[in-house]
């Protein structure tokens, strides 16, 4: 899995908490995504270890992870399910 060095270096220092499993599982089947206006792509899925829904940010590639966590405001819409 790629990463961009802010990831590295600053993201995973600050939530060590952070699995790499689970990021892959939401690049993998992300129950919702949304492009952003700087071409960066959200992807969310839901962690049932941790009962919450994880934003996983990557750059437009949709591969390189650049940012991740816990998005307290996510609510699935109509058809997104846990």
């Amino acid at each position: 899995m790629k990463a961009t060095e802010y990831f590295i270096t600053s993201v995973l220092v600050r939530r060590p908490y952070l699995r790499w499993e689970w990021i892959e599982q939401v690049l993998q089947q992300p129950v919702h995504t949304e492009i952003q206006p700087n071409g960066r792509i959200r992807h969310w899925g839901y962690i049932p270890e941790a009962n919450r829904y994880l934003r996983v940010v990557t750059e437009p590639d949709g591969e390189t992870v650049h940012n991740a966590f816990f998005d307290r405001r996510f609510r699935p819409q109509g058809g997104e399910q846990k």
